[in-house]
């Protein structure tokens, strides 16, 4: 793990980044909440252009939806002691044909490792969209499970442990109507638990 000055200078630098500067509609600007005492992880695609605006991850008509599936406050979803929320890109892309563009790319390559290693205390991860799914829980098909079975296992963990910390998941499940998990196309949007290298 890095020094606390170090992890200070981390976020920094992803504040500062223009890396992908010259695709951006709107400019660069980085929005994510990091903190390594957080419990819980929300994954996520890309903040929107209100959310650019605004400068708060999921501070839209979405973030209002997720924070009501999950019983979270707002003062408790916005407190990055509890909650880390990590977009796969952290710049608003733009918007294309049906909807905003997918998250550039270059975030995840330049930061996502890095800062994963630093979030030692999450309990449980929120997988919210086909990107975050992707990178975070890679190809998921018959072969893979076999592959993984880490998925099944620590998948259905993570749903027990977080009743032990006092996260709400089996009320997010059924207002999401998620009764099953594991189901054969895996297209549900929130999935918890971290990835384990198998």
């Amino acid at each position: 793990m890095m020094s606390i000055p170090a992890f200070a200078k981390l976020q920094r630098d992803i504040r500062a980044c223009t890396i992908c500067a010259e695709n951006l509609p709107l400019g660069p600007r980085p929005i994510f909440q990091i903190s390594r005492t957080a419990r819980i992880l929300i994954a996520g695609q890309a903040p929107g252009s209100k959310v650019h605006a605004s400068g708060i991850p999921f501070d839209d008509a979405s973030g209002d939806r997720l924070r009501d599936w999950l019983g979270l406050t707002r003062e408790t979803f916005f407190d990055a002691n509890c909650v880390a929320i990590l977009p796969m890109g952290f710049c608003y892309p733009g918007t294309g044909k049906s909807g905003d563009l997918p998250p550039r790319p270059e975030c995840a390559v330049a930061w996502r490792e890095k800062i994963l290693s630093e979030l030692a205390a999450v309990k449980l991860t929120l997988v919210v969209g086909q990107y975050a799914m992707a990178w975070h829980l890679g190809p998921r098909n018959n072969i893979w499970l076999k592959k993984n079975p880490w998925f099944a296992r620590d998948v259905a963990t993570g749903i027990a442990e977080a009743d032990q910390i006092g996260y709400p998941i089996k009320k997010v499940l059924q207002r999401v109507r998620l009764s099953v998990l594991i189901a054969s196309n895996l297209k549900c949007r929130i999935i918890g638990r971290n990835k384990t290298t198998s």
